[in-house]
């Protein structure tokens, strides 16, 4: 049998992550002494009420190659295969983790992608790699399918502030007061070379909006793949946001919210879109 694995950074409903039988390992999040499962003993509302309470700031940490390993080696126990879709190596070493653990297990049955992507993007992947399963495709099939579609597969959001940026250490203090005081909303996307990147930086919310749409009117989804709206906390922008899409003619899939591993450093209130680019 060949089966999925992901990391938790890949914002997958609790429930989904059952329907589809996919394996997952925790990236784990410490708020002062305790450490947390986000799904198992924490839900993403917590989180984030928690860290716009401000007096705890939340860490999260990596998956350790033990972590990887004890699903490789039941993988290996059972003869499966296990296609593994991973956070981007440019934002956290799980990925890393992953590749010692895949060494250790010793089992040409595992194989490994680099997703370049983080958030819902890996849902994206996982679900196609899912739907070439289904198809009847080999392991090594799905694995060149999913690297061929990773370009392609986009996510553009505004944040509706630049505090989160400062306490993670991204902008200074002083940039972070000026922009709050001009109601700078930056827009963010993930590069090609799997780092977070500003693509603008507008004044106001419905200016947002607006770069937000020219932004994925320039991309040009792809109806054959899901577009999902996405959102760290409160749903309010969202909304707006969707109100406004659905006029220019794309359908949205539905509304993911965004989890610990990205949210700590994009605060509430951040919103956009994932999706496919047209070829």
């Amino acid at each position: 049998m060949i089966r999925i694995l992901v990391d938790s950074s890949s914002d997958y409903p609790v429930e989904e992550i059952r329907q589809k039988n996919l394996e997952l390992v925790p990236i784990s999040i410490t708020i002062g002494e305790h450490n947390y499962i986000e799904g198992k003993n924490l839900d993403r509302d917590t989180f984030y009420e928690i860290l716009t309470d401000g007096r705890e700031i939340p860490k999260t940490s990596q998956p350790s190659p033990q972590d990887f390993l004890t699903c490789f080696e039941q993988a290996k126990k059972n003869g499966d295969e296990l296609i593994c879709i991973l956070l981007s190596s440019a934002l956290s070493g799980t990925y890393q983790s992953a590749v010692l653990a895949k060494s250790m297990a010793d089992y040409d049955g595992i194989y490994l992608i680099d997703s370049l992507a983080a958030t819902v993007n890996i849902k994206i992947l996982a679900d196609y790699a899912l739907c070439r399963i289904a198809a009847g495709d080999n392991a090594a099939e799905v694995v060149a399918a999913v690297e061929c579609l990773k370009p392609r597969v986009k996510v553009i959001a505004a944040l509706d502030t630049l505090e989160y940026l400062r306490r993670g250490g991204r902008i200074g203090r002083a940039a972070s007061l000026i922009g709050e005081m001009a109601n700078i909303k930056p827009v963010i996307t993930l590069l090609e070379d799997g780092t977070i990147g500003a693509v603008g930086k507008c004044l106001g919310r419905n200016k947002a909006v607006s770069s937000l749409i020219n932004r994925v009117a320039e991309l040009s989804p792809d109806p054959a793949f899901p577009v999902y709206s996405i959102y760290t906390y409160g749903t309010d922008n969202s909304e707006r946001f969707e109100q406004k899409l659905v006029k220019t003619g794309i359908s949205i899939a539905g509304r993911m919210q965004i989890g610990a591993t990205i949210g700590t450093h994009i605060g509430p209130g951040a919103f956009g879109l994932a999706f496919v680019a047209n070829e």
